[in-house]
């Protein structure tokens, strides 16, 4: 599948789930007018909380499992795992949806955490830069972070089966073409690894020493530091600071919005301004981006600004804040982090798997922890629970990237994370689906409402 291939699928599949919305809302089930009046006051999702008891029994076992490979799995593949929880917490617990959605956040924000604490004190695996590429965390984070208030809102709106949909085909798409990325990715370190043994056979050193040059070895991280200077080199102060106030604009934002009046104007001028905020960072980023970028073109240096491997043209930047909104959108729709989005997309733009992964997991961090905070504020979730399955997924996030950073090492292959991110994007469209088509399916028998919602109405 190729990259315009991918966005055809994705375009033709979302343009045909929207009119079939379109064409449902046109014919609505009269059937049970009780049902629907019913829907349209207290639509899907208003349920009220339902927190099961935290005491040992075989369904907290078995979620602490599901969730300490989910959130291992999710934060070496650098999409969280939030489809996987989700499920398992509605499911298997037995947690309100909401309230799922909310203790999903907090279990990303936990594994993504410790994962960024342990990326920190790791080298870029082949350059002399930070593993995490702030330039692509400052592009994507503001859109992100945009996209998940759209999200939440179009949540509210959407018909249950639409969203179910739309999340099946953008998963199905997303692992199918980060699956064949890594089967393309395994065919180039195999074609490395046998020139790295042609090399072993010639050049050796006056002590008998292996001269392996950096090209043919780009997965081993190099020893040369010692973990702190490592660490204090990963840090970019000043781009931090940046990171950290557009996260605190936005808490502020929505902090203040939700103790408005729903469809105010005043409401609404709230929502107005993360715009500004989001777009302000963005070009901001994007000027930086696109001036060195000409610089360095017009002096013949083809070396990229930042990992990506592209040249910063407006097309490719206008793509980039729509991928950012998207990835946002479908993390507000959904209850995750957005990374669904963002791993596979830093892998196509041409990021190393390694870095893809860093990225990633630094920019969730932000955008779950923004919604921990917001649903800490609205009571949207137990104490004890939270803090059992983040420190759960708190070390599940730490020995994943130990484990698989180490099994790299040893098999040099890096593909394996691209492999783990596909298979943790199908997995949570399976999850996902099965438990959407099935409240579809008892909607359907119930002569539910299948249309779009009112915003303001179904507050």
């Amino acid at each position: 599948m190729t990259t315009r291939g991918f966005v055809v699928y994705l375009l033709s599949g979302f343009s045909i789930a929207v009119l079939s919305v379109l064409y449902l809302s046109k014919y609505p089930d009269h059937s049970n007018p009780l049902l629907n009046n019913t829907l349209l006051q207290y639509p899907i999702g208003s349920e009220s909380k339902d927190w099961p008891e935290l005491r040992f029994s075989w369904r907290i076992v078995l979620a602490t499992v599901i969730g300490f490979f989910g959130s291992a799995f999710g934060t070496v593949g650098g999409v969280g795992g939030g489809g996987i929880f989700v499920p398992m917490l509605t499911l298997i617990v037995g947690f309100d949806t909401k309230s799922a959605a909310a203790l999903s956040k907090c279990m990303i924000m936990g594994a993504s955490a410790s994962s960024v604490w342990y990326n920190l004190r790791v080298p870029h695996p082949c350059r002399e830069v930070p593993i995490i590429d702030y330039d692509l965390a400052l592009l994507f984070q503001p859109m992100l972070m945009l996209g998940i208030t759209v999200g939440v809102a179009l949540s509210v709106v959407f018909p249950y089966w639409l969203i179910t949909v739309l999340i099946i085909i953008l998963f199905m798409g997303t692992s199918s073409r980060s699956f064949f990325k890594g089967i393309e990715m395994w065919k180039e370190e195999t074609i490395l690894k046998k020139e790295m043994t042609q090399q072993r056979e010639t050049f050796v050193n006056s002590r008998g020493e292996l001269l392996i040059d950096a090209e043919y070895d780009p997965l081993v991280p190099r020893e040369e530091k010692t973990p702190m200077e490592i660490l204090r080199f990963n840090v970019r102060w000043k781009r931090l600071l940046v990171l950290l106030l557009v996260w605190v604009c936005f808490l502020l934002l929505q902090v203040i919005k939700n103790d408005m009046e729903v469809c105010s104007a005043w409401y609404w001028l709230i929502f107005c301004i993360q715009f500004p905020v989001a777009l302000g960072v963005f070009g901001y980023e994007c000027v930086m981006l696109y001036k060195e970028s000409k610089k360095r073109r017009s002096t013949g240096n083809t070396e990229s600004v930042c990992e990506a491997t592209l040249e910063w043209t407006p097309l490719q930047l206008a793509f980039c804040a729509l991928c950012g909104i998207l990835g946002g959108t479908v993390g507000g729709l959904l209850g995750s982090g957005g990374g669904f989005i963002l791993g596979p997309l830093l892998l196509e733009i041409g990021v190393i798997p390694q870095v893809a992964s860093a990225t990633a997991t630094f920019v969730m961090m932000f955008s779950s922890s923004l919604s921990v905070v917001e649903f800490y504020l609205l009571k949207r979730f137990p104490i004890p629970y939270a803090l059992y399955l983040m420190a759960v997924s708190i070390l599940a996030g730490f020995w994943g990237q130990f484990f698989i950073r180490k099994l790299i090492t040893f098999l040099r292959r890096a593909s394996l994370i691209v492999f783990i991110l596909s298979a943790v994007i199908f997995a949570s469209a399976l999850t996902m689906g099965v438990i959407g088509i099935e409240t579809s399916i008892v909607m359907i028998q119930n002569h539910e409402f299948m249309g779009f919602l009112g915003f303001c109405s179904s507050q």
